[in-house]
Order: C-alpha cells, then sequence, then structure tokens
C-alpha cells in the first residue's frame, strides 16, 4: 500500500505521542486537524501546509520537554526531510511550530502566514468549550494543581517564563488563558465557533462558583 505524505506524518505523529498526558495527545492532534481542515475551506490557503503544520505543532510541546521550545520543529524538520519535502513547504511548518503558542498572550509572532492563522485558530478551539475545559482540568491533574483556591486571584498580563512556571490552580487558567482566546481568534469562522465555545465556558464557570458555594 503506497501511502501519501499526510498518511505517513499520521502514523508518524500517533507513534510519537503514544503515551502523551491525555490534553495532547493524538486525539487532540486529530480534533486540531479536524478543525483546520474545516476552517481552511473558507480561506485562500496552501491546504497541504495547514495539514502538515496541524498534525505536527504539538509532535513535542516544551511542556513536557523541559521547557526546550527548539524540540518541536527540530523533531517536525526531522522527519519532513526524511519524507524528502520541499524547503518551502519544512519552513512554512516549522514556523508554524515556533509561531503557534499561547506563551501568556503578550507573545511577539516572528512570522505570520494564512497558514499559521488556520492552525493557531483550530489550536485555539480546542482549548475552549467543552474539550478545553475537559483539558484544562486533566492537565491540572496531570501536575497535581488545585481545582480552585479562592484564596489565590488570577494573574494577568503575565511575561511568557511567569506564564511557563505558573503552579496556580486551574480555574485561575480560565482567566489568564481560555477566556481570552475569543478575542485573539484570526479568522472569520474561527471567531464564529469560538463565540459559542465562549459562552459555554462561562455557564460552566458560573455554574462551578454556585456549587462551590452551596447555592442552590
Amino acid at each position: 500500500m503506497n501511502l501519501d505524505l499526510i498518511d505517513k506524518t499520521i502514523i508518524f505523529v500517533k507513534e510519537k505521542l503514544e503515551k502523551a498526558e491525555g490534553g495532547h495527545d493524538w486525539f487532540h492532534i486529530e480534533r486540531v486537524y479536524k478543525n483546520a481542515v474545516l476552517i481552511a475551506k473558507e480561506e485562500d490557503c496552501n491546504l497541504n501546509v495547514v495539514k502538515l503544520g496541524a498534525l505536527l505543532h504539538d509532535i513535542a510541546d516544551s511542556k513536557f520537554h523541559g521547557g526546550d521550545e527548539s524540540i518541536g520543529s527540530i523533531t517536525a524538520k526531522n522527519f519532513l526531510e526524511s519524507q524528502q519535502v520541499d524547503d518551502y513547504t519544512i519552513q512554512q511548518v516549522v514556523a508554524i511550530i515556533d509561531n503557534i503558542s499561547f506563551k501568556g498572550g503578550n507573545f511577539e509572532k516572528s512570522f505570520s502566514s494564512k497558514e499559521l492563522a488556520i492552525v493557531q485558530d483550530a489550536d485555539r478551539l480546542d482549548a475552549i468549550g467543552a474539550i478545553g475545559i475537559a483539558r484544562a482540568f486533566n492537565y491540572g491533574g496531570f501536575k497535581n494543581r488545585a481545582m480552585y483556591d479562592p484564596n489565590i486571584a488570577p494573574k494577568m498580563n503575565m511575561t511568557k517564563e511567569e506564564y511557563k512556571k505558573s503552579t496556580a490552580p486551574t480555574i485561575n487558567h480560565f482567566y489568564e488563558k481560555l477566556l481570552l482566546l475569543k478575542d485573539k481568534m484570526n479568522t472569520a469562522s474561527g471567531k464564529k465557533i469560538a463565540e459559542e465555545r465562549h459562552r459555554y465556558m462561562e455557564g460552566f464557570l458560573s455554574q462551578f462558583y454556585a456549587e462551590w458555594d452551596g447555592e442552590e
């Protein structure tokens, strides 16, 4: 059976992320891939770069590699070179990986493209709504963080380093990142989907606080 590049990339990513944390595993990649393909239908873009960028965007997340922010793009570049992918495509995919992350919300991107905008929106959509809530608490449990502590206020406008080192309760993450993503979407399709998922999170937080405080 002759597999195309996308099929080979899927196999590679599944193998690399076989034991990944539940919020950053193959199923996260698959959801982002589907989101990216959906958004790309409404945009003038290089679909092949979008697909590869989505599949490889979290191939080696720095959170799970001692904070090394270069390992993801290096891993992706080595794989694509092994598949004899052209230099332009490799450069575009690597640039997506290097510039997609939130990093506290005040990270200045050194690169922009329609393909990055699409993959970034797709990734951010998976961080909000019902899936986003589940992922936030899954990662909080993975890091043994408190769900909520009324005495620890969210810290806004963190530097990239402060954001990376934060050990705050999971509920704080909603204010420090998740609720900010709606207004950071790049594409019309991304913005539309984000609106609904944002409202869902607001409803969840209202219910959470009511239950926490023992209200009816």
